[in-house]
């Protein structure tokens, strides 16, 4: 009996302390992430009262803002043993989270903290209870290395998918705004003015390319050369056909050739290139329907096709070979 007991107690130990662990993070993280005293909130409001409703808000923007006002102060600490040491590695690091649409000055921070705060709390996880259940052993170093492992690179894989489905969005959405600027150019309108208008139409079909061309409108209200914001617009977004539309419309402006048919050509050509993707994925069809067939659906046929001929070679073959 007391040895059952043991036994037990030593099965629900790692997630006691699994449990144990998680409730003292989620207090010391309530403790460092809660607002500030109400006399300060209202002294707050008194001075700025355009903000006092919210600051007497008390729904969940608050605790939103101050658990962002938290990671952004953790972060720097927890990304310095992963900040790059050179100008270009930081330079391609910004680049990668600008293409995912992080464009902040904390964003390389945030994500080096992500990263080495998931290879802690991997091995924490995957530790911990690897060695209370299985003791140190080899098995037990190669789970834990490849928990912390699949954690320390799940930011990664997230900016990758975040970064693939904006990109798909831009290819997708960009030849319709292309018309779209088309279609005010030649109303009379110029081009600031025509992107300003495909930012303000283009908010809920394609909000991406929306974004974008609303950064531009700002920027060249900022006084910035047109030129300029064009070269960015295609080397902030990654996408070939942005860069392609940035150099036409920087050459069309420099030489004085038309800005419309400029913008046609280049509609026609993304939508042959849409095209001809299309056409690409449906030729690959038959040969992805390969594995599928080979795997469940030839199986059966070939059990339903020969199996009677089987059972018949059994009952009857068989026999008449022993002589019976």
């Amino acid at each position: 009996m007391l040895a059952t007991t043991i036994i037990n107690f030593e099965s629900i130990l790692p997630f006691a302390i699994f449990g144990l662990f998680a409730v003292a993070s989620w207090w010391l993280l309530e403790i460092l992430a809660s607002g500030r005293p109400k006399a300060e909130q209202r002294l707050e409001g008194i001075r700025n009262p355009s903000k006092r409703g919210k600051l007497f808000d008390d729904g969940g923007s608050r605790d939103a803002g101050a658990m962002t006002k938290l990671i952004e102060k953790a972060t720097p600490a927890l990304s310095k043993p992963l900040q790059p040491q050179d100008e270009a590695s930081q330079s391609k690091l910004k680049q990668r989270l600008s293409c995912a649409g992080f464009r902040s000055e904390s964003a390389p921070s945030i994500f080096l903290g992500m990263k080495f705060l998931g290879l802690i709390v991997g091995l924490a996880l995957f530790g911990a209870p690897m060695l209370l259940i299985s003791g140190f052993s080899q098995d037990t170093l190669i789970k834990t290395v490849l928990g912390a492992a699949g954690l320390f690179f799940l930011p990664d894989a997230i900016i990758w998918f975040i970064t693939k489905q904006r990109k798909d969005a831009i290819f997708f959405g960009l030849p319709d705004a292309l018309d779209l600027m088309v279609v005010c150019v030649e109303a009379g309108l110029g081009l600031d003015q025509a992107m300003r208008k495909v930012a303000e139409e283009m908010k809920k079909t394609f909000r991406v390319i929306s974004d974008e061309f609303g950064l531009c409108n700002f920027q060249l209200q900022m006084g910035r050369a047109r030129s300029e914001v064009l070269k960015d617009l295609g080397d902030r977004t990654g996408v070939e056909d942005l860069r392609s539309l940035a150099a036409i419309l920087i050459q069309a402006d420099k030489f004085g050739s038309s800005i419309a048919q400029a913008l046609r050509v280049q509609s026609d050509s993304m939508r042959t290139r849409r095209r001809q993707l299309a056409e690409e994925k449906a030729a690959k069809t038959a040969v992805k329907l390969i594995f599928p067939l080979v795997i469940f659906i030839f199986p059966g046929i070939f059990v339903i096709l020969v199996g009677p001929a089987a059972i018949t070679m059994v009952r009857e073959m068989f026999p008449a070979m022993q002589g019976g």
